[in-house]
């Protein structure tokens, strides 16, 4: 529907689509940058004061849960982002609150605006449309509220893509131009509800566009519309 040509905002969200797309091949191009900019630190890509990529840890969010869900588990504030210069783990913590929400503590409204405060404030590179997908509809939220439903996420893994590994490494300039990063974050959610033992734990994957400027704290550009491995 909003996609229709002729519909001047449909042509507008394909245009910042289309341009979130050009951003992330930039960002398959970039991540050599990335590696480049880490390293002058003196610490790898992996290395940040941040949990390692591979922890199966998201103490890096403050969405991300400790310990097992349970009907008991007290209400989740909603999620703030970190403030750090390492793309995989500000992506590791943006997939930990994508995949978290509470019912019980806040409104959809307010977990949308939350959300809207982890994306870049540079408008030609964000895309809020794509965040927003990712939170349950008005409709369905006040089903879920009425049960009291809840989900907490743990995050396992972070990586950048393969593709952008190698679209970097033949040309590690082009990440100086939006600093735009590929992270692939792989994790688990949990659902439970008031009153009900927990619900099951569902894997989930996903891959952000993050952007990472020099001296300035990361940032989520959007989500993609599909995972690279």
């Amino acid at each position: 529907m909003a996609q229709h040509p002729t519909h001047p905002g449909g042509a507008f969200r394909v245009r910042r689509r289309a341009l979130l797309g050009t951003v992330v091949l930039v960002v398959l191009v970039a991540l050599a940058g990335l590696a480049a900019y880490l390293t002058r630190d003196g610490r790898g890509p992996s290395e940040s004061p941040a949990p390692p990529p591979s922890s199966p840890t998201a103490s890096s969010s403050p969405a991300s849960p400790s310990g097992p869900l349970t009907p008991h588990t007290r209400p989740h504030a909603l999620p703030v982002p970190p403030k750090t210069h390492d793309p995989i783990a500000y992506g590791k913590a943006a997939a930990a609150a994508l995949w978290s929400y509470d019912t019980r503590a806040y409104s959809q409204p307010e977990l949308r605006m939350a959300l809207g405060g982890w994306l870049t404030t540079e408008a030609k590179y964000a895309d809020p449309a794509s965040v927003d997908k990712v939170v349950p509809s008005a409709v369905l939220w006040k089903e879920m509220a009425a049960n009291g439903q809840f989900a907490t996420a743990k995050v396992y893994e972070g990586h950048f893509p393969n593709a952008f590994t190698r679209a970097l490494q033949e040309d590690p300039g082009a990440i100086t131009q939006a600093y735009v990063y590929a992270v692939t974050v792989s994790g688990k959610q949990s659902i439970a509800w008031n009153g009900l033992p927990a619900g099951g734990a569902e894997s989930r994957a996903t891959t952000l566009a993050v952007q990472c400027r020099p001296n300035h704290p990361c940032a989520l550009v959007g989500v993609m519309p599909s995972v690279a491995p």
